[in-house]
């Protein structure tokens, strides 16, 4: 297998993220007191080149949001200075009236490859971050999502089960746009109800040929690096949308909260199959981000 590419991976001051500041408050990914920091470049190389990662794409870390622009001056200051990240996902408010002047910015700087405005919602407040659980229904979202396309970017979009019918139905409506799903459909419900609930919802989006499965964030609602999960997740995951359509994210540092990154790549890597391996950890995330282009 060649080199790596990390298609998930955030840097930050703290000074710059809003959820960092003021009062302790709980998070979806539980207590974060270790990454209540500064989290730069140079500390996210030393995690992951010795795995063998050689490119990466930054994803928007929800800086406050009319400073998207800032997000990505700082990002590409430190892509300058270190040759990574390699591409960029930046945030763009997709409910505005016209989201177009947000984009002709944004398409100023040649390493923005996508947007991601979170759609999740959860009837568990700590899992909530959207406005409501229909935004992939909105009207105006559609029609701003589906302008991404005269850019050539791609649009990361997260939801839960519960919200997958919906995001297939944006899909459909946004041919000429790629969906990147986050964190493989972040199943939180481990229940026999929930997991039948996200492969239904997973079997709707692979139907849509324009939407990639991201391989991220899975420790995230057991807070912890745990294999079998991992490789369960994985495995379903492959089976509806093939590995020509899954890439792998390490989404650090929240992982790092639990894990090394030495040890997620192995339990990644342990999960897919040698015949996956190059499309998985490579070649995907290369196509959809248009690495090297």
């Amino acid at each position: 297998m060649t080199g790596i590419v990390d298609s998930h991976f955030h840097i930050w001051r703290q000074a710059d993220l809003p959820w960092l500041l003021g009062p302790m408050q709980p998070r979806i990914f539980g207590p974060y007191e270790p990454i209540r920091r500064d989290y730069p470049i140079a500390e996210y190389l030393g995690d992951c080149r010795p795995a063998g990662v050689i490119e990466a794409v930054y994803v928007q870390a929800n800086w406050a949001v009319d400073r998207y622009l800032d997000e990505v001056a700082y990002v590409s200051q430190a892509s300058d200075e270190s040759g990574f990240p390699i591409a960029i996902v930046a945030y763009a408010d997709m409910l505005a009236g016209d989201v177009r002047p947000q984009l002709d910015q944004l398409a100023c700087n040649g390493r923005v490859r996508g947007v991601r405005m979170q759609l999740h919602w959860h009837e568990n407040t700590l899992y909530r971050f959207a406005s409501g659980p229909d935004l992939a229904r909105d009207p105006r979202l559609i029609t701003n999502v589906g302008r991404l396309a005269d850019y050539s970017f791609s649009f990361d979009l997260q939801v839960f089960a519960g919200q997958m019918a919906g995001a297939a139905e944006l899909a459909a409506a946004c041919p000429a746009v790629t969906f990147v799903l986050q964190h493989a459909g972040m199943l939180e419900d481990l229940s026999p109800e929930g997991i039948a609930a996200w492969r239904a919802g997973m079997r709707l989006l692979a139907a849509q040929p324009n939407i990639v499965s991201k391989l991220s964030g899975l420790g995230t609602f057991l807070r912890r690096n745990d294999p079998e999960q991992i490789a369960f997740i994985i495995g379903e995951t492959l089976a509806v949308f093939g590995a020509e359509r899954c890439l792998f994210g390490s989404n650090f540092p929240i992982e790092k909260l639990w894990t090394s990154y030495a040890e997620l790549i192995a339990a990644h890597r342990a999960a897919v199959p040698q015949a996956a391996l190059e499309a998985v950890f490579n070649e995907t995330a290369r196509r959809v981000y248009r690495l090297g282009q």
